[in-house]
């Protein structure tokens, strides 16, 4: 996130709000948050998470069901 970007509009949600929402304990949040796998702002001692970047997390990480799948039988072949 840049500096001089609009957060007028952004709805933030906790750490905890995001554990509950994605099923998750709070350190697995915060460890996502340290890796740079989902941006969050700080105040203070606690973190933000914007809403819309909880989504775009979720959307990237919808699997494909329509992929090719290897039967069960495949992974035995040698």
């Amino acid at each position: 996130m840049t500096h001089d970007q609009d957060f007028s509009n952004v709805k933030f949600l906790t750490v905890q709000e995001v554990a509950e929402l994605m099923r998750l304990s709070k350190m697995t949040v915060y460890r996502m948050v340290h890796a740079g796998e989902l941006p969050a702002v700080r105040f203070g001692r606690s973190y933000r998470v914007p809403a819309n970047a909880v989504e775009t997390y979720l959307r990237a990480a919808v699997v494909d069901s329509t992929a090719t799948h290897e039967g069960p039988s495949s992974a035995h072949a040698g």
